[in-house]
């Protein structure tokens, strides 16, 4: 089979024997896969990253001990857990000790012809649901997990930061769960996609102390301190960024304000196929290319270009 084969800064392409599939795996056929932000970092060397990369997939089970599974289009949550450490009793599995991640820590990813993942991290796509739209539902989980780790009540109004790929998702999912949300990025274009309340150009001087919560999404290592200086006292700062390199930020106004820094990552995928369901999230217009998976360097330099947003491989 064919796959996307990243190292030392270059895309290429290597020639694999067909994935084994373990006992409690299922095989799959790769059907599209988007190339987010993280793959760009880890082309950088995020990771010190060699390999196959890819996890946000859509696939169709060809092999399976589950036998109702074959045939059925599936996404699939990117952590697999070891399921025998004090994480995973806690049903932290996204945190296990020896967790491997799909296309990111020991297990190579979706940006090829097949694929293999645990049963249990497989999640049937729902009838109604594209192919290109489910390609969405990782991210969309991950803007999620806020509502999982943050209480915000419907009308209230949240700020979030960032006009990029998870930014515009963020602002949907906090829109559609009723929450008034002020949306600042540097592009009118990409603001529009969010559907949120109020759009703001952050290219000027941004208000100070004004949000309870504040949702930082920028992938900027600058904009942290920016986000603390908007967050009311006692408020709470939801951190999606993650930047390749050590970020510094004066931690006096944190701790004068007592804010609260809520890290967030990765999300259940049930709320994310709901609101792609409801046609509450749309992810359409943020689809700008698709590629073959044979012309992937042109895909990840495509992806790379200001201002694009999703690009879609897809095998022949």
């Amino acid at each position: 089979m064919l796959a996307v084969h990243l190292e030392n800064g270059n895309v290429a392409f290597k020639r694999h024997a067909m994935p084994k599939r373990k006992s409690g795996y299922a095989l799959i056929r790769t059907l599209a896969a988007g190339i987010c932000n993280t793959d760009l970092e880890l082309r950088r060397g995020y990771y010190g990253f060699t390999g196959t990369p890819g996890h946000e997939f859509v696939g169709e089970v060809v092999e399976a001990d589950t036998t109702a599974l074959i045939g059925k289009r599936v996404v699939g949550e990117i952590n697999l857990a070891c399921g025998a450490c004090q994480y995973c009793a806690r049903g932290l599995g996204r945190h296990c000790l020896h967790r491997t991640v799909l296309g990111i820590v020991k297990h190579p990813g979706a940006f090829a012809d097949y694929l293999t993942l645990p049963e249990q991290n497989l999640h049937i796509i729902p009838v109604g649901i594209s192919i290109d739209e489910a390609v969405f539902v990782e991210p969309l989980a991950a803007a999620c997990e806020i509502l999982d780790q943050v209480k915000i009540a419907r009308g209230v109004r949240v700020a979030v930061l960032g006009d990029g790929k998870l930014g515009i998702l963020i602002a949907q999912a906090l829109t559609a769960h009723g929450a008034e949300v002020a949306h600042y990025g540097r592009h009118k274009s990409k603001l529009a996609l969010g559907r949120a309340a109020e759009t703001m150009l952050a290219d000027g001087k941004l208000p100070a102390m004004a949000f309870d919560t504040v949702v930082e999404a920028t992938g900027s290592p600058d904009a942290l301190r920016q986000a603390v200086a908007m967050t009311k006292p006692r408020g709470t700062l939801v951190m999606k960024s993650t930047v390749h390199g050590l970020v510094s930020i004066d931690t006096a106004p944190i701790i004068v304000h007592e804010i609260t820094l809520v890290g967030s990552r990765c999300g259940r995928f049930e709320p994310a196929l709901r609101l792609l369901k409801s046609g509450k999230v749309d992810v359409s217009a943020m689809i700008h290319d698709t590629f073959p998976l044979k012309d992937a360097p042109r895909a990840f330099h495509r992806a790379a270009e200001r201002g694009v947003l999703k690009v879609l491989l897809k095998p022949d």
